[in-house]
């Protein structure tokens, strides 16, 4: 279909001034649905956006049922979306984790930062794991997969579609092997001089969170030496990479039993598992044992799922956020390191130093920040989507008041 061809999706007067500071998502309520009803598009279907004054603005697919109810593919509308389309994206994408690393562990695809909205995709060697989260993509979803074929000719290639989001946007959650992939449970990985056994199939997301890649190379900075509490350890990644970087001693803790085993796995494939220990339980009822118990660690990495995942669960999650910090500060020797992170979106940096402040003084410590982290490179920052950049780390040497 080409742009000539395609029905249009006419924004209301003045409602063009986002999208052309370089946002991606076009809202049902910038809509004319005098010109353009959203009810007489299909879900997922390719549209031209103009102006109220006919001018192209691009190309996205649509959702009439969202309040995002479309976004952008393109900017310039006589691209066409085909197999040549997704290949110079991908290409693009594939030249910025070729400046970055040496091996071919990464996220490959991230969404709109990559301008493939609704398109994440985890690159484990000869295996990749994607995640189609929009009607739009899924029904893109054919060529994108003959795309892929092509460039890579993976091993492996899994659909991860179980997460919510697809439910809200009317899509199956049932996960799905490209046909002639192999269907593995786990796949190799190497990330900061460690090996893995990512669980693809099990896992979290799409079984790992290179999201904090570069925030485990500064913890390995910290660790030689030194002994280690890794909080909400999920895999194992910040526990194994001390451990490998020279930690003497590694405390894992998590909920999930399933993850321990997967951690303590990782122990044995990295050799390091003298020197681990793994906690089942509930990461604040732990820390609180830890402490009772006289505990006290050179570093404590707190790295909790997202607390905040929607604004009404700002006070809420605020409150966890530094109840955590309080409970993770006690176990920390004086003159130690806490790592302090979140995924949140919105909880700004700020928020979160703030919130790690007064954790600190309800325990009379102090703190100095070391180093400040952010989602590695990867993880691109599209400068007009504030929601791109969500992942934030503390580093803070603790002391005690003098």
């Amino acid at each position: 279909m080409t742009a000539n061809t395609m029905p249009q999706l006419v924004l209301k007067n003045r409602e063009d001034k986002r999208l052309k500071q370089g946002h991606l998502w076009v809202y049902s309520n910038e809509i004319d649905i005098e010109k353009s009803p959203l009810k007489s598009f299909e879900l997922g279907q390719l549209v031209k956006v103009v102006t109220q004054q006919g001018k192209a603005l691009g190309t996205a697919y649509i959702n009439p049922n969202q309040l995002i109810c479309a976004r952008m593919l393109t900017r310039n509308d006589k691209v066409q979306i085909n197999e040549t389309f997704f290949k110079k994206r991908l290409q693009a994408a594939q030249a910025l984790r070729d400046a970055i690393y040496e091996q071919p562990f990464y996220r490959l695809v991230f969404a709109e930062s990559d301008f493939l909205p609704g398109l994440v995709i985890d690159r484990f060697d000869d295996a990749l794991v994607v995640q189609i989260t929009t009607a739009g993509m899924e029904a893109l979803k054919p060529m994108l997969m003959q795309v892929l074929e092509n460039l890579y000719h993976p091993r492996v290639m899994l659909f991860r579609n179980d997460l919510a989001s697809r439910e809200q946007e009317g899509l199956a959650l049932e996960n799905d092997w490209a046909p002639g992939s192999e269907r593995p449970d786990t796949v190799p990985m190497i990330e900061n001089g460690a090996k893995f056994e990512v669980p693809i199939v099990a896992g979290q997301k799409t079984g790992w969170f290179y999201d904090h890649r570069s925030a485990r190379a500064q913890l390995q900075q910290w660790v030689r030496g030194k002994r280690v509490l890794d909080v909400f350890s999920y895999a194992g990644a910040w526990g194994i990479e001390a451990a490998v970087a020279g930690a003497t001693e590694v405390t894992c803790v998590d909920a999930s039993a399933k993850a321990l085993d997967w951690v303590d796995q990782h122990a044995q494939l990295n050799q390091v598992g003298e020197r681990l220990t793994g906690i089942e339980g509930n990461a604040f009822e732990a820390l609180k044992s830890l402490a009772a118990e006289g505990h006290k660690y050179d570093v404590v990495v707190v790295d909790p799922p997202a607390f905040i995942k929607r604004k009404k669960d700002m006070r809420e999650g605020s409150r966890a956020y530094q109840r955590l910090n309080e409970l993770a500060i006690r176990l920390v020797q004086p003159g130690g390191v806490l790592v302090s992170a979140s995924c949140s979106f919105h909880l700004s940096g700020d928020a979160l130093l703030k919130l790690t402040q007064q954790a600190a003084r309800q325990h009379d410590r102090q703190l100095q920040l070391l180093v400040q982290g952010h989602q590695s490179p990867d993880h691109p920052v599209h400068p007009a989507i504030r929601e791109t950049d969500y992942l934030k780390s503390f580093f803070f040497r603790v002391t005690a008041t003098t």
